[in-house]
């Protein structure tokens, strides 16, 4: 056995203790998962490995990062010269499409083990190539911007993909790269429909590869491009019916089109799905990001007991994986039950940083979603000194978020701060200025498609102006706001309503 490096061994003894044994492991994930879909990775490691690190690569591709780290574990305890193994691992710590940040133990981990693979001399020109492209993001990640370096793991894979056409999983991840370096600014969504592109051009050829569905799903993840990803999503579980994130995905596309029936009854799954599989002991985001969309679809079904179900349920099951996409949906959820409904003094009372446990303070962004609640209800409920105190905390978390998300979700916190100033000044009685404020503030927040971590905005300011409108009795314009909405975000009840009272009023008017 070949030396390791030190801090590489630590770390991985550390991380192998923290889950177990990781053989057992690896067969209690086969044995649980059942099927994963069809990925057929050949490497230059032994071959009784091969059956893992299908395994692996299967569960990586489904973005269940965590499983597929402690598969890719598995290989290099057992046969520790396998470069490829140590490439795998690598790629499992960064997750290009979620909103998550790495962290610099894992950016330590990902450099050793890439190190170690390029020092390894049994792996093949191949194999070599998809280690070279990991290699790109991990080069100097002390001084280079992530952005940068996910740039740069782009055009390796894209050397991959262009000299090994016929490799599936090197151009599913190529497709991948190229979804991850798209610009937010894009309207015309260019690096999607490329990718979009290659991954139809494999779903004839590898229609059961879960790189192919998952990736399409994400790449169509947009209000123009929805309907082209309908077929990869009512396929999805058939190649993969246990795992949690593969019951999910579907309902990225069902939330872009109002079938909110679809995303109903695959989250139910997906959530179900999830609990099966527990994090270091704490509840799975899989979980809460499903309930998240669940939340969301039965409030547009007008359900409203059965998402108090759901928030009940939501209760028993701490303690929660304490990462983005679990803070955000445990901020999300009370904020949308309360605003939906318009229930404002209860939105002004919103607790925020709920459970106490979750790193808020990491996700300013995310503090955002409850003190704009509570802001938006002391607004609308008249407590005006209390709306502007939840500004003032605002301005707060959009000066930390603008550090590291200056083109989005600071322009969000912004668009939201906004949206309370106009029902402020609505208030105050200043008509014309508040709309003007609130027009601002919807073309903001209209500007910035969602991020696949929520199912839409929290409460579009586009639909709040619709209510303006109403309240100003100038039905012309709220019916356009509401049609504006809804083009957006298409079946929504309240701009549903909207619309039809705006319709009747206007038809008793002519």
């Amino acid at each position: 056995m070949k030396k390791i490096g030190l801090l590489f061994i630590t770390l991985m003894v550390n991380q192998l203790q923290a889950h177990g044994d990781a053989h057992d492991e690896e067969d209690f994930i086969v044995q649980k998962f059942g099927d994963l879909g069809n990925v057929e990775f050949s490497t230059s490691c032994n071959k009784d490995q091969q059956t893992t690190m299908n395994t692996a690569l299967a569960l990586y591709h489904h973005m269940m990062y965590k499983q597929a780290e402690i598969n890719f574990q598995s290989i290099i305890k057992k046969q520790p010269d396998c470069a490829i193994a140590y490439w795998g691992y690598a790629m499992t710590l960064f997750h290009p499409l979620w909103p998550d940040t790495i962290s610099d133990e894992s950016l330590l981990l990902g450099e050793e083990a890439i190190k170690k693979a390029l020092n390894l001399s049994n792996s093949s020109k191949r194999e070599n190539l998809y280690i070279n492209a990991t290699a790109k993001y991990y080069k100097d990640w002390q001084k280079t911007k992530d952005k940068d370096r996910i740039i740069a793991w782009e055009q390796g894979q894209k050397l991959i993909y262009e000299k090994y056409p016929n490799d599936v999983n090197a151009a599913a991840i190529y497709a991948l790269s190229h979804i991850a370096t798209a610009s937010m600014s894009d309207s015309n969504l260019i690096h999607q429909k490329q990718a979009g592109k290659i991954l139809y051009e494999l779903y004839k050829v590898a229609p059961l590869n879960p790189g192919v569905i998952h990736y399409t799903i994400h790449a169509y993840d947009s209000n123009l491009l929805a309907r082209k990803a309908i077929v990869a999503a009512r396929a999805y579980d058939k190649i993969a019916p246990d795992v949690p994130h593969a019951l999910h995905m579907p309902s990225h596309i069902f939330v872009r089109l109002g079938m909110w029936k679809d995303v109903v009854s695959w989250n139910i799954r997906s959530a179900k799905a999830a609990l099966n599989y527990p994090t270091n002991g704490a509840t799975s985001m899989h979980y809460l990001h499903a309930l998240d969309y669940l939340v969301y679809a039965y409030l547009q079904l007008g359900e409203y007991e059965k998402v108090q179900l759901v928030i009940d349920e939501l209760q028993s099951h701490h303690d929660y994986q304490d990462v983005f996409p679990a803070t955000y949906a445990m901020a999300a959820i009370p904020a949308r039950q309360v605003l939906e409904q318009k229930q404002w003094l209860i939105a002004k009372q919103l607790k925020p940083k709920q459970p106490q446990y979750l790193s808020w303070d990491r996700y300013p962004q995310v503090q955002a979603i409850t003190y704009f609640t509570k802001g938006l209800g002391a607004a609308r409920s008249g407590d005006l000194g209390v709306a502007n105190q939840n500004i003032n905390i605002l301005n707060e978390l959009y000066e930390k978020t603008l550090k590291f998300s200056p083109n989005y979700w600071a322009k969000l916190i912004d668009a939201q701060r906004q949206t309370i100033q106009a029902w402020i000044t609505f208030s105050n009685g200043n008509t014309e200025l508040a709309i003007n404020q609130l027009i601002h503030a919807a073309d903001l927040e209209d500007s910035l498609d969602k991020n696949p971590v929520t199912p839409a905005a929290v409460l579009p300011s586009r639909e709040l102006l619709g209510d303006m409108f109403v309240m100003n009795n100038d039905f012309k314009n709220a019916l356009l706001a509401y049609k504006t909405t809804l083009a957006i975000n298409p079946n929504r009840l309240n701009s549903l309503n909207g619309l039809d009272f705006c319709k009747t009023k206007l038809d008793k008017m002519k």
